[in-house]
């Protein structure tokens, strides 16, 4: 009685299919499967979608149909999703218990690519394929792997499910993307827009978003840890940053250069300072090393770039790690600007504000500016307003008076337009005019700087000390035309600019900003120092070399063998008689082929050499040059790997548009979500 029994609860799917290893055939259609872990799912799939009225039933089990009609159909179409629910005889069909009507709408929505796949602890393996995918609650994948892989096996319902699966996923990434509160999918008008664009949607919850993203999250991760493990030297920076109103944070990046000399940067985590009072150096510097431990690249950071106007970092914190620090240079720079700012000049900066406020909020005066910019044929631009927190603003906005100076004058002096007590108030004096027309160069120049420096497609740390001794040396030196408070603004930042960047330090050549000069081609000559200081950063970069043949023995072994010179064995090399009496060929012979060129021999002739070499022109990418010519000088080019990945600025930068819109939107996170979201945006 028992061997029946076993007997009788063997899938009844075998009457119809044979096993042949680790296949499956039918025996109606001669069609093979895929046969993984004992699973019938995809045999019993078959049958229903092939072989519907052949499919075996044992003698107790009975087939219950459950028709859903599609919500899709048109007038012409009656197409029924059929899905077959195995119950017993003895289980009253007309009045099913709460319990199991539950189960039974539940079996309803069950996903159709678990049809094909089967789970196997975190992993899901395709029945038709054996193709292995992680599995993280989340069946897009699956999904995509079914409509890319295997058309044809998709059921009646599968464009329906994978478009509802695909609609979730983009959900997730526009979260991801913009920078959007998880809550956001409770919103009743976000759930009226779903429900209206996609038919018979099955609006996902915030835990099913959160899942979604963390499978993002954790995927990203691997992915970067794997990246991480492969290279030698990364940079880090710290974007110390506020959301509002009082939340403190701080998002630790890294950047590098791979192999095959191609920049890249990703974000590692985002801590949360505490919000009151002072933030101290050890706590920052905790989680600075906490972040390095946890991805695993102790020992390989060069430099750390950060953000912070007081500069907490670099006094005591240097006693407990192993990398340079260095200021953002957009923030040294805005902090120069400040200090060259007297205060004749502030109060031009305040009229100027006042003037363009009253134009873009009085319609009147706005329309009239309009009329006479046609009529003087200027261009038909709006005043621009300056941003506290933004000096190059000031730039923008006294760029934009001056191109409408005379369409504005002609604005205020119509009375019909602007009373005399307006005009009065509003009217810029003509020496302060002079001021702006004369101050105005000087911040596009500051500006430029920044713009050059703040290139998120280039790591700029090489261009810092080129472009600051050029503003030092020449742009910021008071000319005879200037008026009294530029040529005082010069002077200033002048000044501001050469006690933060520390141009006069007798340390100035161990600076990763100065070593990174030295090994950008463009500007390895250090033609804007001092014989002297040429000198010390020489002896510098020769000292590194160095310390890098004793460190760096992997890699060591590795150069040697590309840059060690081969001289032939004499012995056993054939001669052909005509070799033998050419002394030419005999030279190359006995010398090698490379003894008359200028590739390196050892590692303080390849310091020799490559200061020598001409240096390539401004336009190029220093990456690119090194990918060439770095098998001529590899000692320098695993240097300029370490030293070359250091950003100039934090990323993103303060001052860049990109830097604007994300900081106003991660302002909109949750503490809970910050450190995630942050990483999925950034590591896109």
């Amino acid at each position: 009685m028992s061997m029946k029994r076993a007997g009788r609860r063997r899938s009844s799917v075998w009457d119809c299919f044979e096993q042949v290893g680790n296949l499956v055939r039918c025996m109606k259609c001669d069609a093979t499967l895929k046969y993984c872990g004992g699973a019938t799912s995809s045999m019993i799939n078959h049958m229903n979608r092939y072989h519907p009225s052949n499919t075996p039933l044992d003698e107790d089990e009975k087939p219950v149909i459950c028709n859903v009609q599609c919500l899709e159909e048109e007038s012409t179409s009656n197409t029924d999703i059929m899905q077959v629910a195995i119950m017993s005889p003895s289980m009253n069909t007309t009045s099913t218990p709460p319990e199991r009507d539950y189960g039974e709408r539940k079996r309803l929505k069950r996903s159709s690519v678990w049809d094909v796949f089967i789970r196997v602890d975190d992993e899901v393996h395709c029945t038709m394929c054996d193709t292995k995918l992680k599995y993280r609650s989340s069946t897009t994948s699956m999904m995509y792997h079914i409509k890319n892989k295997h058309p044809d096996t998709i059921p009646n319902d599968g464009v329906s499910l994978a478009t509802h699966a695909e609609v979730t996923e983009l959900i997730s990434r526009m979260i991801e993307k913009d920078m959007l509160p998880i809550s956001m999918v409770n919103g009743d008008g976000f759930r009226e827009l779903l429900a209206f664009t996609v038919h018979n949607y099955k609006m996902p919850s915030t835990g099913d978003i959160t899942r979604i993203i963390e499978g993002h999250f954790h995927d990203k991760m691997e992915e970067l840890v794997v990246q991480l493990g492969k290279v030698e030297k990364v940079a880090l920076t710290a974007d110390f940053w506020t959301a509002l109103p009082v939340q403190r944070y701080i998002t630790v990046s890294c950047s590098f250069i791979t192999d095959d000399w191609q920049g890249r940067s990703a974000v590692l985590q985002t801590h949360r300072l505490s919000s009151e009072g002072h933030t101290t150096t050890d706590s920052i510097t905790e989680r600075l090393l906490s972040t390095v431990q946890a991805w695993g690249i102790a020992g390989k950071v060069t430099a750390c770039v950060h953000n912070n106007a007081q500069n907490i970092l670099s006094a005591q914190a240097c006693a407990r790690v192993t990398w340079d620090y260095a200021t953002c240079f957009t923030t040294t720079l805005q902090l120069a600007v400040s200090d060259g700012l007297s205060e004749d000049l502030v109060r031009i900066i305040i009229a100027a504000g006042k003037l363009v406020r009253h134009f873009n909020h009085n319609l009147l005066a706005s329309e009239a500016l309009e009329q006479k910019q046609v009529q003087m044929c200027l261009p038909q631009h709006k005043l621009i307003q300056s941003s506290k927190t933004r000096w190059d603003t000031i730039c923008d906005m006294f760029e934009r008076l001056l191109e409408q100076r005379w369409a504005i004058k002609a604005v205020l002096s119509d009375r019909t337009i602007t009373n005399r007590h307006q005009a009065q108030t509003l009217e810029i004096e003509d020496d302060c005019w002079q001021v702006i027309e004369n101050f105005t160069p000087v911040l596009a120049t500051l500006k430029w700087a920044t713009t050059v420096i703040s290139a998120e497609t280039e790591f700029s740390i090489s261009n810092i000390y080129p472009i600051t001794f050029s503003l030092i040396q020449t742009h910021l030196v008071p000319k005879e035309n200037d008026v009294e408070q530029v040529s005082e603004f010069k002077l200033k930042v002048q000044k501001s600019l050469r006690n933060h960047m520390e141009v006069d330090s007798n340390d100035l050549a161990s600076k990763p900003a100065l070593i990174a000069s030295m090994l950008d081609p463009r500007h390895k000559h250090l033609s804007f120092l001092t014989p002297t200081g040429r000198l010390a950063a020489k002896v510098k970069l020769h000292e590194l070399v160095s310390k890098l043949d004793v460190i760096t023995t992997t890699v060591g072994t590795k150069d040697e063998q590309q840059e060690t010179l081969i001289t032939p064995d004499i012995s056993q090399v054939a001669m052909p008689s005509q070799v033998r009496s050419d002394t030419k060929n005999t030279m190359v012979l006995l010398l090698g082929d490379n003894y008359s060129s200028s590739y390196a021999t050892d590692s303080e002739a390849q310091v020799d050499y490559y200061l020598r070499d001409i240096a390539p022109p401004l336009d190029i990418n220093p990456l690119d040059w090194w990918k060439v010519n770095g098998p001529r000088f590899p000692k320098l080019a695993t240097l300029a790997r370490h030293y070359m990945c250091v950003p100039g600025v934090s990323l993103p930068s303060l001052l860049s548009e990109a830097g604007q819109t994300f900081a106003t939107m991660r302002t909109r996170l949750s503490p809970e979500h910050v450190d995630m979201m942050i990483f999925v945006n950034r590591n896109a």
